[in-house]
């Protein structure tokens, strides 16, 4: 055997013995004993879903007017519905609303509402309740609300406000996309 393949071979040994030993070391000092499982959600937790919807479709929307003046739900909810949102009957919400808009829904509804504030340009109050059910998102119009963002002020709206985040008290729920 050459001296050229003796040095190869010690050198190959050599990283071998080394990655061996690298990874013996990762595994003893890790410090990660205390964390979730891919999938898994801490005690107390409920699973949100935090998808952006890929359509208009595939949220579902009920208006609720918050202010004096009659008939902005219905007119709310027609907006809605011309961008191909699923929509409820409109509603009187039990109490004026002063600002933009209250979006309220569940973990069920996370990442639809994420959608929604967009059309609001982000300046509707949420309400997250992580017992409530359904993937309906509730919508109490305010006193403040002018109009529906175009489809551009959406998009970058949507930039903004970036990816959906886990509200408190809850964690993701497992990517049905990747399924």
């Amino acid at each position: 055997m050459s001296f050229a393949r003796v040095r190869a071979l010690v050198v190959v040994g050599v990283l071998a013995v080394a990655a061996v030993v690298f990874v013996v070391v990762a595994l003893v000092r890790d410090t990660q004993g205390d964390a979730v499982a891919d999938g898994g959600c801490p005690d107390g937790s409920v699973h949100a879903d935090v998808n952006l919807p890929d359509k208009a479709q595939e949220v579902t929307v009920k208006v609720y007017n918050g202010t004096d003046q009659p008939g902005l739900a219905d007119n709310v909810t027609n907006e809605f519905k011309n961008r191909q949102f699923q929509t409820q009957k409109p509603a009187e919400n039990d109490k004026k609303v002063d600002g933009v808009a209250v979006m309220r829904y569940g973990p069920e509804a996370v990442g639809s509402a994420w959608l929604l504030r967009a059309y609001f340009l982000n300046q509707a109050e949420v309400q997250y309740n992580p017992k409530r059910k359904g993937k309906v998102v509730d919508i109490a119009i305010g006193s403040q609300f002018s109009q529906l963002a175009t489809s551009t002020e959406v998009n970058q709206s949507l930039v903004e406000l970036g990816e959906p985040q886990v509200p408190a008290g809850a964690c993701a729920a497992p990517d049905k996309k990747d399924s």
